[in-house]
């Protein structure tokens, strides 16, 4: 996201204690509840966000430990920002009044206790050397919770054990915005390649097929490079991880990478004629280990179909939104209900806006209404069950419980529909323990956000698709993640 240019920022001391920076890119996106439209990342002593939506920059700040903060401050935000923010909290310690935060780092004096924010002008900031980096792993825990994956509009999955991989590999690279304490919960890269091994195996066949000089080969090649080595720094094992080993050892050896990049190593000797030829095979030489998925193939390793390596398997779709299932019953009213993909968890429930219908009908003397949901490709078929919050005429709320049905999430229940003109019906859905709780500070999610990101999908997998040349290293959080390319790749061969 961040550019090599200048921008400016403004820090202040909020009447909480926090130091807040502000860039102004986020004026219009809401600050408050659970936006779509904002990247997260929990660092050592703050919380930065960057609107998704928005133009590419330095993030925004709220810093509740400025102390801890200052070990990665000038990295993403330079000295000037750093200086600023020290200054704001030695304003805050020293139990100061209201005062203004010089862009030099210095505070003026100040008598009064502090009651109000303390202000600043404007300051420089640049960003440093994590400032991709980071605005990259923070979209990518985005996409792992956001990303509008559906079969109905035809924005494919993102392969959540490749993308976990590759925000292994990204929280490596940015260790030094985390520290020892635990309030951060994506500082964890072992803990993110241990959940996300499973696509080890495919990712290094990947690695190794890749073109070489390509975008993609150089991008996976940093990947399975950071992901070793993170699982060697904490001591991760397991024989996806010692063939990823084998291979990079093997590929430093040649002195070429998968990627094309060479490597700097000595010369093997040349063979001499005074050398004792090897012995020859032996009876009683113990068998070899069989061959393991993970071996490298002998010789140059052929071509791979990406889209198939990390195909997302569905069954067909019985049964297309708006066509409910109703056992029996005259027909009152049918509609489509909102789809707010805050109240469930991602993997639940297909993102389109008409993956909820309802019908309601008359059933001898009483009242019925029927939720079918359109399920996503990977919603467990047990354990958890969403429900549906049905309202009638503006009345109290009637959950629905769902229960999957092949790729439908469908349930039914009597309630009370008043006979006198066409009722007014609303139907939400929600898995139960996870919904957010009312609050004034949570504005609800309109479709206008949600077509915002599905837009915002379309465009990253068309560049995935086209994969052109890498443009400024400043613009890598734009780059399209190894997932958006296997998914691009997949939604070229499936029918979407």
């Amino acid at each position: 996201m961040p550019g090599p240019e200048t921008e400016r920022a403004r820090v202040a001391l909020a009447e909480d204690g926090t130091v807040r920076v502000t860039t102004g890119r986020a004026d219009a996106v809401r600050a408050t509840g659970l936006a779509l439209d904002r990247a997260v990342l929990g660092v050592a002593g703050a919380v930065l966000t960057w609107p998704v939506l928005g133009p590419p920059g330095l993030p925004d700040a709220e810093i509740h430990d400025v102390g801890r903060a200052q070990q990665w401050l000038w990295a993403v935000y330079g000295e000037t920002v750093a200086g600023a923010v020290d200054a704001a909290g030695t304003v805050d310690r020293a139990g100061a009044g209201a005062g203004t935060v010089g862009a030099t780092g210095a505070s003026d004096p100040v008598t009064a206790p502090v009651t109000a924010p303390v202000t600043a002008p404007a300051v420089d900031a640049r960003a440093g050397a994590l400032a991709g980096s980071a605005a990259r792993l923070a979209l990518g825990h985005w996409a792992a919770r956001w990303w509008p994956a559906s079969y109905l509009d035809g924005i494919p999955a993102l392969e959540p054990d490749l993308l976990g991989l590759e925000l292994a590999a990204l929280t490596h690279t940015c260790q030094q915005l985390f520290d020892d304490v635990e309030d951060q919960p994506d500082a964890d890269a072992a803990e993110l390649i241990d959940d996300h091994r499973a696509a080890l195996g495919p990712l290094l066949r990947w690695w190794r097929a890749a073109p070489p000089g390509t975008t993609t080969a150089r991008r996976l090649d940093v990947v399975v490079r950071l992901i070793d080595d993170a699982a060697d720094g904490a001591g991760l094992d397991g024989e996806e991880l010692r063939a990823l080993r084998a291979a990079l050892e093997r590929h430093g050896v040649t002195g070429e990478t998968a990627a094309g990049s060479t490597v700097p190593v000595e010369p093997p000797d040349p063979p001499s004629p005074f050398d004792e030829p090897p012995d020859p095979p032996s009876p009683f030489d113990e068998p070899t280990d069989p061959p393991s998925p993970f071996d490298e193939p002998a010789g140059l390793s052929a071509p791979v179909d990406v889209g198939e390596l990390f195909a997302r398997r569905h069954h067909d779709y019985a049964l297309a939104a708006g066509e409910p299932l109703v056992a029996g019953g005259r027909v009152i009213a049918r509609g489509a209900g909102t789809n707010d993909w805050r109240r469930y968890p991602p993997g639940f429930v297909d993102a389109a806006e008409n993956a909820v219908t309802w019908t309601a009908s008359a059933v001898g003397a009483g009242r019925r209404i029927e939720v079918d949901v359109v399920a996503d490709v990977a919603a467990p078929v047990g354990g958890a069950r969403l429900a549906a919050e049905v309202y009638v005429n503006g009345g109290p709320p009637h959950r629905v419980p769902l229960a999957r049905r092949d790729d439908v999430w469908t349930g039914r229940a009597d309630v009370h529909i008043p006979e006198a003109g066409p009722p007014r019906i609303e139907v939400g859905i929600l898995l139960p323990g996870f919904d957010p709780e009312p609050s004034p500070t949570l504005e609800p999610s309109s479709r206008t956000d949600r077509d915002a990101v599905r837009a915002l999908a379309r465009r990253r997998l068309a560049r995935a698709e086209a994969q052109p040349p890498a443009r400024r290293e400043s613009d890598e959080a734009h780059e399209p993640f190894l997932a958006e390319i296997a998914a691009s790749a997949t939604t070229a061969e499936e029918d979407y």
